[in-house]
């Protein structure tokens, strides 16, 4: 199995406003560091056998993605490497 994970952000020139809100937020928590803040989404698509990177883009293009506020970025992962850390 292989497994395309799908990154999804507002182009750079739409207003993020939940990333705004975090940004906002994150000096309250003693965090002065941070510049700004953007939110996206990540979408996992799992193939059977190979990859289809062409089959994942037209499904993000069509599908997944507003091309007209949001870009997207496409990656093959291995599906039994990728865990993500879930630490409290």
């Amino acid at each position: 199995m292989a497994r395309v994970v799908v990154d999804v952000m507002l182009k750079p020139e739409i207003l993020d406003p939940q990333g705004q809100a975090v940004a906002n937020a994150l000096p309250r928590l003693g965090v002065d560091d941070v510049s700004s803040v953007r939110i996206g989404r990540r979408i996992e698509i799992d193939f059977v056998g190979e990859a289809d990177l062409d089959r994942a883009r037209e499904i993000a293009d069509k599908l997944l993605a507003n091309p007209v506020i949001e870009e997207f970025s496409l990656r093959v992962v291995d599906a039994e490497s990728d865990a993500v850390d879930s630490r409290p």
